[in-house]
């Protein structure tokens, strides 16, 4: 098939490399423009960008598309039997939804209705999902409310990571787009009583609230792995939780209990295993107290 490719992050790269090599005739890649990044500021590429050029592909990175009439016509000159979409970043206008012969089909990383919006895989996680998936649909104005194609389950255990569940889903997605695009799939419409949404994410999401339960912390430290971490304050200073164990313990939220730094929350407590300090390399927990020791007793979050 003729199609354009429209994806920017890691997670859409798995998918460009699957239709590139079943042989689909890709016209464009669609990718958000290099930005600064690093310290030294210097012009990034998206992941999605650098792959479609290592593969010889003409891309294109427009900065927006709702306004620009001249994007919708050069779209419609490329003649597509479809395009793919996957974390491209930016809403389609309506022009561009119907220029291909069958439309434009999202790589979605949750089962829809369940969790449309910017983060799907942290909110499954977060909810204490124990099973989320790749859902394939057929793109409409509304905000993922298109009618679906295809869906995959993706079990979610205790251990699972947004990173590990990331990764998984990227490559169940790049499977489905080429079955979608093999086949004739029966579309079938969502159930807008059952939708769930799940907001973009911002750094202060990761902020620790000791007066939640154990359950719930240790479900927001796996599900903002690796962005926006999860964090609290030891001695005035940021500490980063990368990772977390429920053990048996209580106490007044955010203290530290024992010389292994298990901390008490609202319900339960969690024993610190992995933190980091800024500036610093992650720790495994025993490594970092020998360097900082932290008293029991010492009150965290503040």
């Amino acid at each position: 098939m003729r199609i354009a490719f429209m994806g920017s992050p890691e997670f859409a790269v798995p998918a460009l490399q699957a239709l590139h090599g079943a042989g689909h005739d890709i016209a464009a890649v669609y990718s958000q423009p290099a930005r600064p990044a690093g310290r030294g500021q210097t012009m990034r590429r998206s992941p999605v960008h650098a792959v479609a050029d290592r593969l010889g592909l003409t891309v294109r990175t427009p900065a927006r598309l709702r306004t620009d009439t001249e994007a919708w016509t050069a779209f419609a000159d490329l003649h597509l039997d479809a395009a793919v979409v996957a974390a491209y970043g930016l809403i389609l206008p309506q022009p561009m939804l119907e220029a291909p012969k069958r439309g434009c089909l999202n790589i979605h990383a949750s089962l829809l209705p369940r969790w449309r919006g910017a983060a799907p895989i942290q909110a499954a996680i977060l909810a204490g999902d124990t099973e989320t998936g790749i859902t394939i649909m057929q793109m409409e104005a509304g905000l993922d409310t298109g009618p679906m194609l295809l869906r995959q389950i993706v079990p979610i255990t205790s251990e699972t990571t947004a990173a590990v569940l990331h990764d998984t889903l990227a490559v169940v997605g790049a499977s489905l787009i080429r079955d979608a695009l093999s086949t004739s799939p029966v579309a079938v419409p969502q159930q807008p009583a059952d939708a769930t949404y799940a907001p973009k994410l911002s750094r202060e999401d990761g902020r620790i609230d000791w007066r939640k339960s154990a359950e719930i912390i240790g479900r927001q430290i796996r599900a903002f792995d690796p962005w926006p971490g999860t964090f609290t304050a030891l001695a005035g200073n940021p500490l980063k939780i990368l990772a977390a164990r429920p053990v048996v313990g209580s106490g007044v939220p955010g203290t530290v209990l024992d010389n292994a730094l298990t901390v008490a929350c609202g319900s339960g407590a969690l024993r610190l295993t992995r933190v980091q300090l800024p500036g610093r390399a992650p720790l495994e927990a025993d490594a970092f107290l020998r360097g900082h020791p932290v008293s029991p007793g010492t009150v965290l979050g503040q």
